[in-house]
């Protein structure tokens, strides 16, 4: 890879930036911020948030008069905060203010509280971004302020109140959402919440005659470190204590699937010996659900990414990688039919679903109980599935319910006069079209059920 190729994401902060050289991750630090980097080295702070794991640890790798560079620690993937659960995303909110409570108790400040300043590595949340620490200046307000209340605060409450899809309008307001419109979503009660009224539609009404009086310009004034760390304390309590109310039929898919417990425990141990064969040190489970099949593997395994497309069962499976410490397995939403796409300036700034998983490269790929749902709920032809995978997957562990899997059946049925439509849902066409694609390693039925599971490898053009 060519050296010193600056990242497409890293080109607003003129601190520096991020570039990659072979393959590896590193940042360029310019002589304009030298003077916070070295006050912060001298005072230890950036070991003590290494050893709290609220941030990515790096080394210095060289310095200069006119470049530091640093290498921070790998992260084999990149999720996006339109990719995370409710849970994913009130745990960075919580990160980023325990980091900005921390900075200010050490006298140092979060000039930058962006949603993408987070990401999730080892299992739980982390901050990526090193050069968004500045000093802290007596009775200096958090310039951070309204930026977290766009990323973090109003995205979340959206969500309390309309359902977690709200999250995914970051993909849309990538610097977070408006105030006027969080305003207008949020329901009149929210203007009785103390927290609410004073962080989201006062700070509203505050932003629209600061712009009548300044005409854009800013208007300074002096709030106490004792008084910053009083709003840090009742943002981190408000947003402790959401929960969604929301249910799906998929956050407990697996109480609810259609074939016995003798061909559930089949289809484990197919998948297992698979993966046992293959050596497979990664993988990604598309539309893994909360990560069951990936948990009952015997083969260690070095990362994991499980995607689902509802958001309550990353709930679910975020939950047990928490109690359960699993660092390997990294969970997160994806519609398999819409997958992130590039956004940002040129398209480039955050990279689509399909680059990422190229870039990650999984030895295996599974897609289990999923091409039903491709072919018959979003009509995509066998062909363009199979040229989907064919993108990312070395090898393919794929299952395929056939015409008569009761699931199968009702989304038939939905299909209503459209239904001979879909006289090519049958494994023969799947095979034949997959096998352009693919070359076919093993075949195996499910016993006790009317699906059957295909390990296939890639055709390398």
């Amino acid at each position: 890879m060519e050296a010193n190729k600056q990242h497409k994401s890293s080109f607003r902060d003129p601190s520096g930036f991020v570039f990659l050289e072979d393959g590896i991750v590193k940042r360029k630090m310019f002589p304009n911020y030298f003077p916070v980097y070295n006050k912060l080295s001298e005072l230890q702070f950036y070991n003590k948030l290494f050893n709290s794991g609220l941030l990515i640890p790096h080394k210095e790798l060289s310095a200069s008069d006119s470049e530091i560079i640093l290498l921070p620690e790998q992260i084999p993937f990149i999720t996006y905060p339109y990719e995370w659960s409710f849970l994913q995303f009130k745990e960075a909110a919580l990160l980023t203010l325990k980091l900005q409570k921390y900075c200010l108790l050490n006298e140092v400040t979060l000039k930058d509280a962006s949603a993408f300043n987070v990401t999730f590595h080892n299992g739980k949340a982390v901050f990526i971004d090193t050069l968004s620490f500045d000093l802290y200046i007596e009775n200096t307000p958090w310039r951070a302020y309204k930026q977290f209340i766009m990323h973090f605060l109003g995205p979340l409450v959206l969500s309390y109140y309309h359902g977690s899809q709200s999250l995914k309008l970051m993909s849309t307001f990538i610097d977070g959402i408006p105030l006027p419109m969080l305003t207008s979503m949020l329901p009149f009660k929210t203007k009785l919440s103390p927290t609410l009224y004073t962080n989201i539609h006062l700070l509203a009404k505050f932003e629209d005659k600061h712009n009548e009086d300044t005409h854009g310009g800013s208007t300074a004034y002096s709030l106490s470190k004792k008084a910053q760390l009083k709003i840090i304390e009742n943002l981190y309590d408000y947003i402790k204590n959401l929960h969604l109310k929301e249910e799906t039929e998929w956050s407990d898919y697996y109480s609810k699937i259609n074939y016995s417990d003798k061909a559930f425990q089949q289809k484990a141990l197919i998948i297992d010996t698979w993966i046992q064969k293959s050596k497979a040190k990664t993988l990604i489970d598309v539309g893994g659900n909360d990560g069951t099949f990936v948990r009952k593997l015997s083969q260690p395994i070095d990362h994991a990414l499980v995607c689902d497309i509802d958001p309550n069962a990353i709930d679910v499976n975020y939950k047990k990688i928490k109690e359960r410490k699993e660092t390997f397995i990294t969970t997160f939403v994806l519609d398999v039919l819409n997958p992130s796409a590039g956004i940002g300036f040129e398209n480039a700034e955050r990279e689509s679903f399909i680059n990422r998983a190229r870039n990650f490269e999984p030895d295996v790929t599974l897609a289990l109980a999923i091409i039903h749902h491709i072919s018959l709920s979003g009509n995509v032809p066998f062909k363009r599935s199979a040229q989907f995978f064919a993108l990312f997957s070395k090898k393919l562990i794929i299952e395929f319910p056939d015409r008569n899997d009761s699931w199968v059946q009702r989304l038939l049925t939905n299909k209503s006069d459209f239904k001979d439509h879909f006289d090519f849902y049958n494994i023969t066409n799947f095979e034949t079209a997959y096998l352009e694609r693919f070359e076919l390693i093993e075949k195996l039925k499910i016993e006790d059920s009317e699906r059957t599971m295909f390990l296939l490898k890639r055709k390398e053009s």
